[in-house]
């Protein structure tokens, strides 16, 4: 018989699963249905309109050289992963091989695809299981290395809103409308900003009734968490060294994206910064607990393109070509190569003494 925890898993993986496909539906019919209205202005018979068939068209003609470089790309990020990593095991004093962060890295990844945020344990757990160490500190270094992604991802959320504001405004400018009314990029800035003060000043006129109910008490805690995680850099042997892999993590998914640009010739000729803009709003599609981000993957990267005139046909197109590539090709080939490899690598191998050092993750010191 099942155990709860096996059933609970199950439950989870095909609710997350049935997210991503409803949404995935949801945008090829709505593709789908412009795309049908399209070949009847240009005169093709519906039963010659296929949008499934045009997209398999459209994988027929990608220039395959950058998708090989998009695995290029992808293997050099996860060794800077992997080696950050290594520099926060460290603070704990023991001694990791990188072969071993690196594989279950790509391992995590992998498992991501079944259960989205299982990876993170299947990470923790696999390291902790070579390396002999206690799988609760390991799962403190996983932490630390989110909170890390978290920063980045605004960081570089900002970067792209700032470098293509003028498309992302043009597009809201146009599209957005309340009432049939087009709103202005402006104005709704300007309700934002008005919306976050009043927002910011009624927590601050309230924040001690806030801080007697449990759940802002959570959030308040997890924000501590995030403070002291971040402390945590300060305490790795190099942290510039750490910055600088933690740099490269996000410029070679930036890559990645980028050159499923360059493989396909209707994004081919836009500009590195519309790349950035995608590459952004994909992220947070990815975000989104559907496995490897299907569906709201498609959903956010088809908005960014859309931001440059990308017509909604070649934009599910080039949406399936880099979901395909890196969430199904890179994950799963890594995954199922680092599974193999792991147990090969580890057979006769002695993970190093360890040094007494203390280590504090989200206030607990290890």
């Amino acid at each position: 018989m099942l155990s709860k925890k096996i059933l609970l898993n199950i439950l989870k993986f095909f609710l997350f699963l049935s997210i991503g496909v409803v949404i995935l539906y949801l945008v090829y019919r709505n593709q789908n249905a412009a795309f049908q209205e399209d070949c009847a202005l240009r005169g093709v018979p519906a039963q010659d309109c296929s949008l499934i068939q045009e997209v398999v068209n459209a994988f027929g003609s990608v220039n395959y050289f950058w998708i090989l470089m998009v695995f290029v790309v992808y293997g050099i990020s996860n060794l800077s992963r992997a080696a950050r990593w290594v520099m926060l095991i460290k603070t704990l004093g023991y001694q990791p091989k990188f072969s071993n962060a690196f594989l279950t890295t790509i391992i995590g990844y992998f498992a991501n695809l079944g259960i989205p945020r299982m990876g993170e344990l299947v990470r923790a757990g696999t390291m902790a299981r070579y390396e002999r160490i206690a799988v609760e500190k390991v799962i403190g270094t996983v932490a630390v290395d989110r909170i890390v992604d978290v920063l980045s991802i605004f960081i570089v959320t900002g970067l792209a809103f700032l470098l293509d504001y003028d498309s992302i405004t043009r597009f809201i400018d146009q599209y957005v409308n309340v009432d049939g009314k087009t709103v202005g990029s402006s104005n709704i800035l300007l309700i934002l900003g008005i919306s976050g003060l009043i927002g910011f000043g009624m927590l601050y006129a309230f924040r001690k009734n806030l801080m007697r109910i449990k759940f802002i008490q959570k959030i308040v805690n997890v924000a501590k968490g995030f403070g002291q995680g971040l402390q945590t850099i300060a305490r790795v042997e190099r942290p510039w060294l750490f910055i600088l892999h933690s740099i490269n993590v996000w410029l070679m998914y930036y890559f990645m994206c980028y050159f499923c640009f360059l493989a396909f010739p209707p994004t081919a000729g836009l500009s590195p910064v519309a790349a950035l803009t995608v590459y952004v709003f994909g992220a947070w599609g990815m975000v989104v607990p559907s496995p490897g981000g299907m569906g709201t993957y498609h959903l956010l990267a088809q908005l960014a393109l859309s931001f440059h005139g990308v017509s909604g046909t070649n934009s599910f197109a080039w949406a399936n070509i880099s979901f395909f590539s890196v969430q199904l090709a890179c994950n799963i080939l890594g995954g199922i190569t680092a599974l193999i490899l792991l147990p090969i690598l580890n057979k006769d191998y002695e993970p190093m003494p360890t040094v007494d050092l203390e280590y504090e993750v989200e206030g607990v010191k290890r």
